[in-house]
């Protein structure tokens, strides 16, 4: 497989990867006020750890292929700083966020952070949508 045609791939991958990531985030942040009872589904549980092995393993297949590395492309360490505080806000908003308001205000927050994410993505800039 030529390199051209592997970016291809690991770029579909990852961009599909993404949206998947994030229909299941709203769909849960959705079950979590209106139905919390579906979070304890097994493939509810399951599923979203599967689609996000897919989305980092695709990112470092990306990052491997093209060489840029977080801490020297400051848009990429802006992603991935976003990620961590992403995951965080998601954890809180849809699992450890002692009451409903503040679970539906942290899974508000991992939105506009995911937001971010992606247009530092597209813009290649550590200051995305704010540049």
């Amino acid at each position: 497989m030529s390199v051209a045609t592997l970016y291809v791939v690991l770029k579909a991958l990852h961009v599909g990867s993404v949206a998947v990531t994030l229909g299941l985030f709203v769909l849960r942040a959705g079950w979590m006020v209106f139905a919390p009872a579906r979070l304890e589904r097994r493939w509810v549980r399951v599923l979203p750890h599967c689609i996000d092995t897919v989305l980092l393993l695709s990112a470092m297949g990306l990052v491997l292929l093209l060489g840029p590395y977080p801490g020297i492309q400051p848009w990429l360490t802006a992603k991935v700083v976003a990620l961590l505080v992403y995951i965080v806000l998601g954890t809180i908003g849809l699992k450890r966020g002692p009451t409903k308001t503040i679970r539906i205000a942290a899974c508000i927050a991992a939105l506009l952070v995911f937001a971010y994410i992606v247009s530092v993505a597209l813009s290649h800039n550590p200051y995305g949508l704010f540049a």
